[in-house]
C-alpha cells in the first residue's frame, strides 16, 4: 500500500512539474508542439535570403540546421521569391476568363463581346435565381422595373421594353459590371461567368416573353411592342 501511495504521490508531482513547466507566461513561450506550424514565416515574393551561413542562428531547429527564417527559394531568378509568368501570356481569374479592362463609358466595344457561357436549362435556372437575387428589387421579377426598390429610386429600365430588348448580351454584361445612370456597378458582387448567366436569363426568358407579336393580314403587317419605361 505504501508503494502503491508513495508511486502515486510521485506521479501526480511529475505530472504538476510538466504542467507548471509547459505553461506559458511572461517570456516564457512553453513547451510548443511542431513550432514551425504556429510561428511560420511568410515567404518574401520580391526578395530572397542569400545568407545561408548566418541564418541558423535565429531558430534552427530544422532538420537541414537551416535557421528557420531562411524561407528562399535561391533557384528561382532575379532573387525573387515568385515566379514570373510565361512570356506572352495574360493572367485569367479562376474561371478562365480574361480581365475585364473596360471602362464604364466603354458601351461600343463592350457590345460586341460574346457570351463565354453555353446556355442551357441549368444555366437560364441559374441564371432565374441569380436574376431574383440581384435584380428583381429593381427591375421587378418580370424585368418591367416595377420592383419594390425600384418604386423608390425611379427610372429604373423596364427590360422588356423597346430598345432594351435589342441589346448585345456584351452590353448588358457591361452594365451589370460598371453600371449605367442610376443603376450601380455589380462587377464586386456577383462573379463574371454568374454575370453572364443573368444576361442569358434576361435574354431568353424575360425579353423572349416581350417579343413583338406579328399580325399578318391580306393588306398590312402590324408589328406591336412595348415602349420604354421613363
Amino acid at each position: 500500500m505504501k508503494i502503491a501511495k508513495t508511486l502515486s504521490v510521485l506521479g501526480l508531482a511529475l505530472a504538476g512539474i510538466s504542467f507548471v513547466g509547459c505553461r506559458a507566461g511572461g517570456e516564457n513561450p512553453g513547451l510548443e508542439y511542431a513550432p514551425q506550424m504556429y510561428h511560420s514565416i511568410a515567404y518574401e515574393p520580391l526578395s530572397q535570403i542569400t545568407d545561408e551561413e548566418n541564418q541558423g542562428d535565429v531558430i534552427s531547429n530544422r532538420e537541414d540546421g537551416r535557421g528557420e527564417f531562411f524561407n528562399s527559394n535561391i533557384n528561382n531568378p532575379h532573387r525573387m521569391n515568385m515566379r514570373e509568368p510565361v512570356a506572352n501570356t495574360v493572367p485569367r481569374n479562376k474561371e478562365g476568363y480574361l480581365p475585364y479592362r473596360l471602362k464604364a463609358f466603354e458601351l461600343e466595344p463592350a457590345a460586341l463581346i460574346k457570351n463565354p457561357v453555353v446556355s442551357n436549362e441549368a444555366v437560364l435556372a441559374e441564371g432565374e435565381k441569380l436574376y431574383l437575387q440581384y435584380c428583381s428589387t429593381c427591375h421587378g421579377k418580370g424585368g418591367e422595373g416595377d420592383g419594390l426598390a425600384g418604386a423608390v429610386i425611379g427610372g429604373v429600365a423596364n427590360l422588356k421594353g423597346g430598345a432594351y430588348i435589342g441589346l448585345p448580351e456584351g452590353h448588358i454584361f457591361h452594365v451589370i459590371t460598371k453600371g449605367k445612370g442610376r443603376m450601380g456597378a455589380h462587377g464586386s458582387q456577383i462573379t463574371p461567368e454568374s454575370r453572364w448567366k443573368i444576361v442569358h436569363y434576361v435574354k431568353q426568358v424575360i425579353q423572349a416573353a416581350a417579343a413583338p407579336v406579328v399580325a399578318t393580314d391580306s393588306t398590312a403587317v402590324v408589328v406591336q411592342a412595348e415602349t420604354p419605361a421613363k
